[in-house]
């Protein structure tokens, strides 16, 4: 089940499902250790005897808060004289999930109401050795195993839990305790091992035409005293009171850069701000970028979206510098520097905590000799969203503490890197992960951070290296243009392969990413090549027997449904809003608007952007969120805003001039 709501404070972030069940819980890092693991934790409800877990027969409204990561749901049985409206969040500050549930009598009586939420969590991703209590002098129920531990606690009207239960689960003899639940009355029994789970109950009396309002909440850490420190934290301030902070947190935090909207229509607007809100959950506080949290991917080839992936990172510290979020950058920055090889390249992707990620590129190739796993172009782009950041906000000190462990190598890596017959970057993997060679993408990515690493060392006085990393970008340059430029069509190739006998073998299918010819500045995009180019794009990748969009490139095999001849591939939200990008560098602004509302329309009910599309339903596919998909929306908004307001930055700071807040970070 796609994941409908996501909450996190770079520290803790859990997400839920439509039914409102909690299906990942990852502490301490954004992303690792996830201690639901896509199970779920039940959300269950009694009324005058008779019960319901929240399940797809309910109606169900499912939103956010505007402008805040505070979700408003409203949930109606199709059978209990009640309707829930349900506020959730994870604390800005602390490792808190908080969760509100206003209950209202839909009949006009009087009601005895429980509800019950049900803990399947698997502590330090396992359910062998875990410890499930009843800790009677805090009244509420923690689960630890090693330094992991999570409480759950709740009250209705009464000041605690009114019931709980501790037991074995998904073992032959026991499937768990929610099961329990469905008579609603638990059993109270205060200790398990081994594989197990809980539940916790709160009653409330409903009057025939009040309301009443009931809280649970999880705090994880990694001991006792920290989580038993949070319970009391709770208590002492009020559930309500320390989610109605975090909604206020989360208003001011997304709306601080002032940001002159122009013309936008309110969807796009809304799209916007709550792609910055899903950024933030996504990003852990010691700088990974997750790629995606939702772990239902895991079923497909038992592996997920929870790494940061380097290029993932640079895009969407690019965004989020355009949109004026500069210290969650800095972050990313630090955690490339910690990361990147001796050698100066970084791999496929990390674990959050920057250990190497699982990947399927291999270290032989096909002959059997020794290569480099890697897509180059996540070396290249770190370079350049480093200069990006360095552009718009001019932290000189920051930059230039990077310079010899992080800028440095990578440049000096990029610049051998490179055939010596044709000037072009060696080969290595496609940004799709999926092919090698030497792809159009890549060589725009390698110039674009060749030219990144000699602006760098232009601020030092590096003479050196700005003439080496300057003559070496322009050396890739001229190479892509001799050698990636398809005669006759005059547009640019997917890549190129060297052949048995040497010579360069053309990939002549049409790949949305080669928009990355102007998106990194390799050629203006009103280059007639350019040109050729993303009409390509726009014509044959263009769903346009199904719901629009672009798909990827031609024949895209990847979570695709039928061979319908007349579709090139599933939508992709960031392939469409490259063609966005590239309209706006034309100065069509009403065709970028409108692939902007495209997208904003085939994001789920919650805002929550897939990887991929349906293109006969419009479901999402893959993952949701991507975080890729939210940070490109971003980006091509600002770039939008940009074109609207002359694209010229403020003379006195430099910052966009859509920006509303013209002063430097410091000052």
């Amino acid at each position: 089940m796609p994941r409908e709501l996501c909450f996190g404070n770079g520290d803790l972030m859990i997400t839920l499902d439509a039914d409102l069940s909690i299906r990942d819980l990852y502490f301490p890092f954004v992303g690792m250790e996830n201690h639901v693991g896509g199970h779920r934790c039940r959300f269950g409800v009694w009324v005058d005897g008779h019960f319901s877990w929240v399940d797809e027969h309910w109606k169900r409204s499912i939103a956010y808060r505007p402008d805040s990561l505070v979700s408003e749901v409203l949930l109606t049985p199709p059978a209990l004289p009640v309707e829930l409206t349900v506020n959730d969040t994870v604390h800005p500050l602390y490792t808190i999930f908080l969760r509100r549930v206003a209950a209202r009598s839909t009949d006009g009586g009087a009601h005895d109401l429980r509800l019950f939420f049900a803990q399947d969590l698997h502590v330090h991703e396992s359910s062998h050795g875990v410890t499930a209590l009843y800790h009677p002098q805090e009244g509420a129920v923690i689960h630890y195993r090693k330094d992991r531990y999570i409480l759950a606690g709740g009250h209705g009207d009464g000041p605690g839990l009114d019931q709980y239960a501790v037991g074995t689960a998904e073992t032959r003899a026991s499937r768990g305790t929610w099961v329990d639940a469905e008579d609603g009355t638990l059993s109270r029994n205060p200790v398990a091992h081994g594989s197990v789970d809980s539940t916790i109950g709160v009653n409330a009396r409903l009057g025939p035409d009040g309301f009443s309002t009931l809280h649970y909440w999880l705090c994880t850490g990694t001991s006792m005293d920290e989580v038993t420190a949070l319970h009391r934290r709770v208590r002492a301030s009020g559930p309500g009171e320390l989610l109605d902070q975090a909604d206020l947190v989360y208003r001011v935090w997304v709306n601080k850069s002032q940001i002159d909207f122009a013309d936008l229509p309110p969807v796009v607007v809304d799209t916007f701000k709550r792609s910055l809100l899903v950024l933030r959950t996504q990003i852990d506080s010691r700088g990974a970028i997750l790629g995606s949290c939702d772990s239902d991917i895991y079923s497909f080839n038992h592996d997920s979206y929870a790494y940061a992936w380097p290029r993932d990172g640079a895009f969407v510290s690019i965004g989020l510098d355009a949109a004026g979020y500069y210290g969650v950058t800095r972050r990313f920055f630090r955690f490339c520097e910690r990361t990147i090889t001796p050698e100066g390249y970084l791999f496929h992707k990390y674990h959050p905590d920057g250990t190497l990620g699982s990947t399927w590129h291999p270290w032989i190739d096909l002959g059997g000799a020794a290569q480099y796993p890697i897509q180059e172009d996540e070396t290249a782009l770190v370079l350049h969203a480093l200069w990006n950041h360095y552009d718009r906000v001019r932290d000189i000190e920051f930059v230039i503490s990077l310079y010899d462990p992080l800028v440095v190598p990578a440049a000096e890596f990029l610049v051998p890197y490179r055939d010596p017959g044709t000037g072009l970057p060696l080969p290595s993997y496609d940004l799709w992960e999926e092919h090698h060679g030497i792809f159009t993408f890549t060589v725009a990515a390698v110039h674009a951070g060749l030219l990144a690493a000699s602006r760098i060392a232009t601020l030092l006085g590096d003479t050196h290296r700005v003439a080496r990393y300057r003559e070496a970008a322009a050396e890739v340059k001229a190479a892509a243009l001799a050698h990636l430029v398809e005669d006759g069509s005059g547009r640019f190739l997917k890549a190129v392969r060297f052949d048995v006998d040497g010579s360069l073998a053309p990939d002549r299918t049409v790949d949305a990413s080669a928009y990355g010819v102007f998106a990194f500045g390799l050629l203006p995009p009103d280059d007639p090549r350019v040109h050729a180019t993303m009409e390509a794009v726009e014509i044959r990748l263009g769903v346009r027997a199904g719901i629009g969009g672009v798909a990827r490139y031609e024949r895209d095999r990847y979570q695709r449904n039928g061979d319908d001849p007349g579709l090139p591939g599933n939508p992709w939200p960031i392939c469409t809003l490259w063609l966005a990008e590239w309209y706006i560098g034309l100065g069509d602004l009403p065709r970028a608007l409108a692939l902007l509302e495209w997208v904003c329309s085939h994001a789920t009910r919650a805002g929550l952007m897939p990887e991929q599309l349906d293109p006969r339903t419009g479901a999402p596919l893959s993952v949701a969120p991507l975080t890729w998909s939210h940070s490109t929306f971003v980006l091509t908004v600002t770039r939008y805003l940009d074109a609207v307001h002359g694209i010229r930055p403020c003379p006195t700071c430099g910052l966009s001039s859509f920006q509303g807040s013209h002063i430097r970070p410091w000052v």
